[in-house]
């Protein structure tokens, strides 16, 4: 989009209604299946309009959504206020800042759909290690590395651009430089793949 605001990483913007529902029928699948835990403290990084938002503060103690995009923000509020949801902060903040953003290190950092449109990726791995506590978690929920008209959602291709995607490996190349290490790799079909990391002295 030309009209992206300043912070907005390339080839990230929010789909049409509908479209989160499609791929992700059981969002709460998909946070268990990355190790996310009922008493931890969460951050959900660019966390647009808030459907995994709602998910996370459904699941843990409190979660803190951080999306560059004021707008976006707005609408999570309003889809967290009516289910009556209040233990989530919603702070309108460029994601590599997340280290000055929370009051105190979290448990646990949710990225999904994002990374392959950060443009400094270790800038951002060092910006989470920074958020976390020592034995603290990042999770980076990524588009497989496969050609977009292959994935479809509601019958169109969706996603990233083919040539935006990442394969694990190239998500773990990118992450490792910021002091956090692999600790394992799930499928979360049918077009996505879960990282999990640790601070590297964990």
């Amino acid at each position: 989009m030309n009209n992206r605001l300043p912070g907005f990483f390339q080839g990230t913007e929010m789909p049409n209604a509908g479209w989160w529902e499609a791929l992700w029928p059981d969002p709460g699948g998909v946070l268990a299946a990355v190790g996310m835990q009922s008493a931890m403290e969460v951050v959900d990084l660019c966390s647009g309009d808030g459907w995994f938002t709602l998910q996370i503060a459904k699941r843990v103690r409190h979660v803190i959504a951080i999306d560059i995009d004021a707008a976006l923000l707005e609408l999570a509020r309003h889809r967290l206020s009516e289910r009556g949801v209040a233990n989530c902060d919603l702070i309108a903040a460029d994601a590599y800042n997340v280290a000055t953003l929370v009051p105190h290190p979290v448990d646990f950092v949710f990225l999904a759909n994002a990374f392959h449109g950060v443009p400094d990726q270790p800038r951002l791995a060092r910006a989470v290690r920074a958020a976390l506590k020592p034995a603290g978690a990042f999770a980076i929920v990524n588009w497989h590395q496969r050609p977009r008209e292959e994935t479809k959602v509601l019958a169109e291709p969706r996603g990233p651009k083919t040539e935006l995607r990442m394969s694990p490996q190239q998500t773990i190349a990118a992450v490792e430089p910021g002091d956090l290490k692999l600790v394992r790799c799930v499928e979360l079909p049918p077009y996505h793949y879960g990282a999990m990391f640790r601070p590297s002295d964990s």
